[in-house]
């Protein structure tokens, strides 16, 4: 089925507080154009190297997301242009990146990637790790970003019941978080489900889901 109405197809199942993120990884530029021309200009890479070349030759009103793990020493590749950071993991890199903002006068938008799955192979804080932070006077001193909400991915598993019961978690999560406003941090985004639980995700809160195999097709990682 063409991408167009993959698209058409996902947005119409999604409720108006939700935001699609179309996940462009290894796709190629003519694949995402093609969503772009059927008015989607919401996509999230995981490598900024991809991200950037990307961004270099396609139209500049697109928001690209970063939805993959961040190595410290690339942020300044992408801090001219990102609109948002999923996978923040830990103080270190909100420092880099408020570095690199600074120098582009900008305030680039994050989100706190919370650790949901069981599996060790992901990435992030638990929930005190993450209001340590945000309560730091070393957060406080970065005016350069803004933490605007919370990521997590589930465990790769068919175990639905399992899944259901981490995304409750990253909801009670943010839920836990939201009433910690300071001036760079105000939280108001679930992201959490792909595309096999987006629907169970919207169920349990989320308000982004990232979809990418259900727009574009399956990826060839070859």
């Amino acid at each position: 089925m063409p991408i167009k109405e993959n698209l058409q197809n996902i947005k119409s199942t999604l409720p108006n507080h939700v935001t699609l993120v179309a996940v462009s990884k290894t796709k190629p530029v003519s694949d995402i154009m093609e969503a772009y021309d059927a008015g989607h200009k919401v996509f999230g890479e995981n490598k900024i190297q991809d991200m950037v070349e990307k961004h270099e030759i396609m139209p500049k009103d697109i928001e690209w997301h970063m939805i993959g793990h961040v190595q410290r020493n690339k942020v300044k590749y992408m801090a001219s242009f990102v609109s948002l950071i999923h996978g923040v993991d830990n103080l270190k890199l909100l420092q880099e990146i408020n570095k690199q903002a600074i120098k582009h006068g900008r305030v680039i938008e994050c989100l706190i990637q919370i650790k949901i799955a069981s599996e060790d192979s992901k990435f992030g804080m638990d929930p005190e790790e993450a209001s340590e932070i945000i309560l730091s006077e070393t957060l406080s001193e970065l005016k350069n970003i803004k933490v605007v909400g919370v990521m997590g991915m589930a465990t790769f598993t068919h175990d639905k019941i399992q899944v259901e019961k981490e995304f409750k978690r990253l909801k009670s999560t943010f839920d836990y978080l939201k009433t910690i406003k300071t001036e760079n941090c105000e939280l108001n985004i679930i992201s959490m489900g792909m595309s096999g639980d987006y629907q169970l995700a919207i169920d349990c809160g989320s308000t982004m889901v990232r979809v990418g195999s259900s727009i574009f097709g399956a990826r060839n990682y070859n």
